[in-house]
């Protein structure tokens, strides 16, 4: 979403270069065109000034071009298809021009508003658009074509739960709505509801089975129900058709090279990222994506080819940061530390100019559940919840260390690892509302609200609403979301007898490490300052400390230094606070065959090592803000 600053100054810089070509300055507007278009490459109406510039000099050949890269991004320019259509007579090809003149009656067939608010939405003008329309609705009343269109608005605007709210009464009003019911998917899916998305999917493909649009919803669903092998197929089978582009090749290949090494084949995941890069070069997830394999060497060439892509003008930001984190592995792997830090962190550096993450906010939030969570509200609601031990919680900071706990645990026949999953904190924010910028409970003292079946009824939500990810069986299952330490009051209430464990890493290891990895586009935000890293460790660390004030001896405490330096005694440990007997297949959890989906993956498949623990002090010269952050954590023994 863009702000409502550059929103400002991205439409004076547009009028400028219209001004100018009005005063037949074309020269001067396509330069200013070319500078707007290193800022912001989607901008739709940048192309179609562009192809008005390219008119004005006689070049109907490069209008062309200009005016088609418009609508491909907007379809709802009534101008650029107008145009489309004259240059494509002009040029004796009358095919495109009636494909044009068709799309330009269909637009003159909509409600003007409609098309604006269309128009605004696509070039990410999201508040105007909602108030264009919004308008609209309130002047001629509701339709379902119109609702839609509020809801992808809303959608982008990250109001999600509205979304979902208004495609579902769409869907009941008209359940035949196919593009509603396809959206309703897509929102299911941004929202962890991968198995309410799936169920989406499969009714939707019944009418049509090889859709591609459709066969790509069904395994982004699968992928994260952790459903990796048929997905694998599923994109060898896409790939084999008819791809409409390069970028689309790309992303094919991504898809699948992603469900490869979660299922451990990591030299086919290797080639598939590779593949992906031949067709697109600057592709940066790809990029990254072999970096975060954490066990893959680039090449010199390599090396060259992402400075390249890097440093070039108009590559997206996205795009951008993925290379920075990768030429940061790329150079550490190559020991110049110096510059692997230096790209580190300007990738942080950009990634936090679009971070919402604020740590006033969470440590309101932490304060907030001290104050209602006390000794006593647990005193009195002794014996609530779902009285079943089948949940394993493991908590903590991300890279602390949690995969390879999960993958010891998983390593036993009665445990199954079931990955980061988001219900418990979805069912925070129902209870407790969310802070917009950083998801956190708004209300904790909601929690005071719950009787005691809802408390029980909670807790068997859960295990119906987890049920999906348990393939195997198994009587226990591990929940590996590492954010859900804010929640383990939450968790108490619902599930009393569900294991918790706290897995504890060195501050300054845990940091630095948090620091070089780049997580998903809204997870973990607090890791792109050092600052903001050793705050939030301190938060966590202090909200432990409640926990254990208020709960004694119902978090395991685990330090992923006693793992490595003495795995057996750590996983009797371990084992024992579940209630479950030692099983030697825990020690080899390296020969566990089982799909993993964080960044660790390739790591916990191979014998426990000591290298994770001394890595920061390679970069000990940059690392004094954590130092001084962390303050007092540093000195903590337990």
């Amino acid at each position: 979403m863009i702000s409502p600053r550059d929103l400002e100054a991205r439409e004076a810089t547009l009028r400028q270069a219209r001004a100018l070509r009005e005063q037949r300055r074309v020269a001067e507007a396509l330069a200013m065109l070319d500078y707007l278009y290193t800022e912001y490459p989607r901008f739709s109406r940048l192309h179609q000034e562009r192809g008005h510039c390219l008119v004005a000099q006689g070049d109907g050949a490069g209008a062309i071009v200009a005016l088609r890269e418009a609508v491909r991004l907007n379809p709802a320019l009534p101008a650029s298809w107008d145009m489309l259509e004259q240059l494509h007579r002009l040029a004796g090809d009358l095919a495109e021009a009636g494909v044009a003149a068709q799309r330009l009656a269909a637009l003159k067939q909509l409600p003007p508003p409609i098309v604006m608010a269309q128009s605004l939405l696509a070039d990410g003008d999201l508040e105007p658009a909602e108030a264009v329309l919004t308008d609209h609705l309130r002047e001629t009343g509701e339709t379902v074509g119109a609702l839609r269109l509020l809801a992808r608005i809303r959608l982008e605007r990250g109001a999600l739960a509205d979304a979902e709210a208004l495609l579902a009464a769409i869907l009941d009003e008209a359940p035949d709505y196919r593009e509603a019911r396809f959206d309703y998917a897509m929102v299911l899916l941004q929202g962890q509801k991968h198995l309410l998305a799936r169920r989406q999917a499969e009714r939707l493909l019944v009418d049509a089975p090889d859709s591609r649009d459709l066969l790509k919803l069904y395994g982004a669903a699968c992928l994260g129900l952790g459903d990796f092998e048929p997905v694998i197929d599923l994109y060898a089978r896409l790939l084999a058709g008819p791809c409409e582009s390069a970028d689309e090749i790309a992303d094919l290949r991504l898809w699948r090279a992603n469900a490869l090494k979660a299922m451990g084949r990591g030299a086919e995941a290797i080639a598939d990222y590779r593949a992906a890069l031949s067709v697109r070069p600057d592709h940066g997830v790809a990029w990254f994506s072999l970096a975060n394999l954490k066990t893959h060497r680039f090449t010199d060439d390599d090396v060259v080819r992402m400075r390249a892509a890097e440093a070039r003008p108009g590559l997206a930001d996205m795009d951008r940061v993925y290379l920075r984190f990768a030429l940061g592995k790329a150079c550490e792997d190559q020991g110049d530390h110096a510059t692997s830090w230096a790209f580190y962190a300007r990738g942080n550096a950009l990634r936090r100019a679009s971070s919402r993450y604020r740590q006033d906010v969470a440590e309101r939030c932490a304060e907030r559940l001290k104050q209602t969570l006390t000794a006593d509200v647990f005193t009195q609601r002794q014996g609530w919840g779902l009285d079943d031990p089948a949940p394993i919680f493991v908590v903590g900071l991300p890279r602390s260390g949690s995969t390879l706990i999960e993958q010891i645990l998983a390593s036993h026949s009665q445990v199954e690892g079931t990955h980061e999953l988001t219900e418990i904190g979805r069912y925070a924010g129902e209870l407790c509302g969310c802070d917009p910028d950083c998801g956190l409970p708004v209300r904790p003292e909601a929690l005071l609200d719950l009787t005691a079946g809802e408390a029980r009824a909670l807790g068997d939500r859960f295990l119906q609403e987890t049920r999906a990810y348990r393939r195997l069986g198994r009587a226990f299952f591990i929940d590996k979301m590492p954010n859900n330490f804010w929640h383990i009051g939450l968790i108490h209430l619902i599930l009393p007898r569900a294991t918790i464990l706290d897995v504890r890493r060195e501050p300054m290891a845990c940091g630095f490490s948090n620091f070089k990895q780049l997580f998903g586009t809204t997870h973990q935000e607090f890791t792109y300052s050092l600052e903001d890293i050793g705050g939030y460790y301190r938060i966590y660390r202090d909200l432990m400390r409640h926990w254990d004030t208020v709960l004694p001896g119902r978090v395991l405490r685990v330090r992923y230094e006693d793992v490595v330096e003495d795995l057996e005694a750590a996983t009797r440990r371990m084992l024992a606070h579940g209630g479950l007997a030692f099983e030697p297949s825990c020690l080899n959890f390296h020969q566990t065959r089982r799909g993993i989906r964080t960044p660790s993956a390739e790591q916990v498949r191979q014998p426990i090592g000591r290298e994770g623990l001394e890595q920061w002090k390679r970069y000990e010269p940059w690392l004094a803000p954590l130092r001084a952050a962390l303050g007092d954590a540093m000195t903590e023994t337990a």
